[in-house]
């Protein structure tokens, strides 16, 4: 009866072991890249910094703000597709918003007659390609096209004008991402981003102003997570 027992237990035993043995063998065979493939969506937080290009000051007599530094969050979508075993290679957009902003509250308007400037939406389309060190780990980069839209309030005269500056420019970055669970996975990312040209948005009826030329550099570090469909 011991042996009978002890060989039901045995038997019951590796029937439930089964399928986790199933499932590791499943995803040893399993490309890696497969993992971070098809539609995923996520959302994003982390610290912006925007700076001028110029370094140099620009007014020994004035303190002038020349740089942001605030907290950028929004979300993304994307699909990536895999490129044998490890490659993979997508397509994502971003929409975020920032908090970083500068604000000179003495009423006296800095060199460039501005009272105010605050970072708003940021839009982002481009192209990522990721190669999958492990079934749960890949490494990235991305590149893409970036607009950014800046608040402005200037002085002068007397009277106050707000308006909306918006920008245009290319971003590149790098990141990790680790697969979570089934479907999640996180994200930590840095991206620069570099915006060349630049209009005024005017409200109402006023047409927009005419295009110039500006350098303003984007510094950002980011955590998302995220959901793989």
């Amino acid at each position: 009866m011991k042996k009978i027992v002890a060989a039901l237990v045995a038997v019951s035993t590796i029937a439930l072991a089964a399928p986790a043995f199933a499932q590791d063998a499943s995803d040893e065979t399993v490309s890696p890249s497969k993992n971070f493939s098809g539609l995923s969506v996520n959302t994003t937080i982390g610290w912006d910094h925007l700076r001028s290009g110029s370094t140099k000051d620009i007014d020994n007599t004035a303190n002038v703000k020349q740089s942001l530094d605030g907290i950028v969050f929004g979300g993304g979508i994307g699909f990536d597709v895999p490129l044998g075993d490890r490659l993979t290679l997508g397509a994502e957009g971003e929409a975020t918003t920032s908090s970083a902003r500068w604000d000179n509250n003495n009423g006296v308007p800095n060199t460039f007659n501005l009272g105010r400037v605050k970072a708003e939406r940021d839009l982002y389309v481009g192209a990522r390609l990721g190669f999958a060190m492990s079934p749960k780990t890949l490494l990235y980069v991305k590149g893409g096209y970036t607009n950014a839209r800046f608040a402005l309030e200037g002085n002068g005269g007397g009277l106050v004008s707000n308006q909306r500056l918006d920008t245009d420019g290319w971003r590149a970055g790098a990141g990790i991402e680790q697969k979570l669970g089934d479907h999640g996975f996180g994200r930590i990312e840095y991206r620069y981003s570099n915006y060349q040209k630049a209009e005024f948005d005017f409200n109402g009826n006023t047409p927009d102003s005419s295009r110039f030329n500006i350098d303003t550099d984007r510094h950002q570090v980011v955590a998302s997570v995220g959901v793989r469909f």
